[in-house]
């Protein structure tokens, strides 16, 4: 199957593996998919991840995280999608939620939170949302 947007296609399994109260989903394995699942479990959003290989081809098993029965994921939202790329620099930087949520970002220094980017002083592409 041919992905044109494979981070797109991440965010859409997490949110909709959360609506059916999931506790794990798979997912075609790549690099940047793994760097934005290890943001996601560095900043507590998800349990973690393991790469396995099924048929032949690698996969991530991600492992949710649910608190008092409720996702800790509220939403995720791409915002840099393949049509229009969103870019920032690192004065730019937006604040998701008033900082209660995070921005990932896909930087020179690779991929990762607006506050590690802030930290870093460097701007990128904004991939997506989390809160």
């Amino acid at each position: 199957m041919n992905i044109n947007d494979p981070v797109g296609d991440l965010i859409t399994r997490i949110r909709n593996a959360h609506m059916r109260n999931r506790s794990a989903v798979s997912s075609p394995a790549s690099k940047l998919r793994a760097n934005l699942l290890e943001v996601l479990v560095t900043e507590g959003y998800i349990r973690g991840y393991a790469e396995v290989e099924k048929d032949g081809h690698k996969e991530l098993e991600v492992q949710l995280k649910y608190f008092d029965g409720a996702p800790v994921i509220s939403k995720i939202t791409r915002v840099s999608k393949p049509g229009r790329r969103v870019y920032s620099a690192v004065k730019d930087l937006p604040l998701v939620r008033n900082g209660l949520g995070i921005s990932i970002l896909s930087t020179p220094k690779g991929v990762m939170s607006d506050q590690a980017a802030r930290a870093a002083n460097v701007g990128g592409e904004i991939l997506c949302q989390v809160y």
